[in-house]
């Protein structure tokens, strides 16, 4: 029996406006549990790892009661979210977050940042013990970094990343740093032929300048004792090269105990009382005050210095001004119990 046309027309008509109305109930239903609020019912973490696709993700998010529905999550990501790549990393989701907001904030790597803080004068080592210890950090250290190439400053990093492209941040903040200083600070009456030196000389005045305030009067000295063909004498050199660069902890000092008068005839290139000149690298990791001092030191004639009991210095131009104050600062070692 032959179907009118009419009537077949009708039907694909009647068809076609069902499927209107399907298709348009249903993108109404995806937009609206797209902007819907979600399940979760409190603050929650939670971790997108490298290398995991859509697919991987949205169903850890319904796991974790984060979202209702996979599908929907898939196809707002590739519909009504340009398709934009989420970023790996740890996100603090609120509580009833919408589809929307979760993948907005996983496109627009909001995600949780950790800190940590390389003081002013740790060492390489030290550096590379902190960077271990964080335990959410991935990829150990098992080398320090050379000695003066780490920017002592407070570092954001997210959980995951690898240490080995944390410790090279720092060392890119270093050598900025040192670069934009350097620049900024030519002297031609200062002895150093590179930024090297100076980050050397920076190094012994962060250790030796017990009062920020004296940098740059500790660096004028030093810079005197050069000038005078005087050996540096230095102690934290000395101890660096007694303990290879590898301080003890512990509240008893870089060597577990009080540097004596034999350790000064420790045979070492750091030992600044048996050779002259500059130690061959930093000892310590300076920070951007010391490395300023050095560029810009204090002018005077003072060419010793020892500890006045208060965390500073009592400076002198004579050996025998110095004598006494070396003195004086005994009487007080004495009186104290040291």
């Amino acid at each position: 029996m032959k179907i009118p046309t009419r009537a077949i027309i009708n039907f694909l008509v009647y068809a076609m406006t069902i499927a209107v109305v399907v298709f348009v109930a249903g993108g109404y239903w995806l937009i609206g549990e797209y902007k819907k609020p979600g399940p979760l019912s409190e603050k929650v973490i939670f971790s997108v790892a490298q290398g995991q696709n859509a697919s991987e993700i949205a169903e850890n998010l319904q796991q974790h009661n984060v979202i209702r529905s996979v599908f929907v999550f898939r196809f707002a990501l590739k519909y009504l979210d340009s398709g934009v790549f989420l970023k790996a990393g740890e996100y603090e989701i609120e509580p009833h977050a919408s589809v929307q907001e979760v993948i907005s904030s996983m496109q627009s790597g909001k995600i949780i940042q950790y800190q940590f803080t390389i003081p002013e004068c740790f060492t390489s080592f030290e550096a590379m013990n902190t960077l271990n210890a964080i335990d959410i950090l991935s990829g150990d250290i098992a080398h320090p970094p050379p000695e003066g190439t780490i920017f002592p400053d407070t570092y954001n990093f997210i959980k995951g990343e690898k240490r080995i492209d944390v410790i090279e941040r720092m060392q890119k903040a270093m050598d900025m740093t040192v670069e934009n200083i350097w620049r900024l600070s030519q002297n031609p009456s200062l002895p150093y032929k590179t930024p090297q030196d100076v980050l050397v000389m920076a190094s012994i005045v962060e250790k030796e300048a017990g009062n920020p305030d004296e940098r740059s009067r500790v660096a004028g000295l030093f810079l005197n004792r050069l000038k005078q063909d005087m050996r540096l004498q230095s102690d934290p050199t000395v101890i660096y090269g007694i303990v290879d660069g590898r301080p003890k902890s512990g509240g008893l000092g870089p060597l577990g105990r009080r540097l004596l008068k034999k350790d000064l005839d420790f045979d070492s290139p750091y030992n600044t009382y048996l050779y002259p000149g500059l130690p061959p690298t930093p000892i310590c990791n300076p920070g951007k005050a010391s490395i300023e001092a050095v560029l810009n030191p204090e002018e005077h004639d003072f060419i010793y210095m020892v500890a006045d009991g208060t965390g500073g210095h009592v400076f002198a131009s004579s050996l025998r001004e110095h004598n006494a104050n070396v003195a004086k600062w005994r009487k007080i070692r004495a009186n104290s119990g040291e």
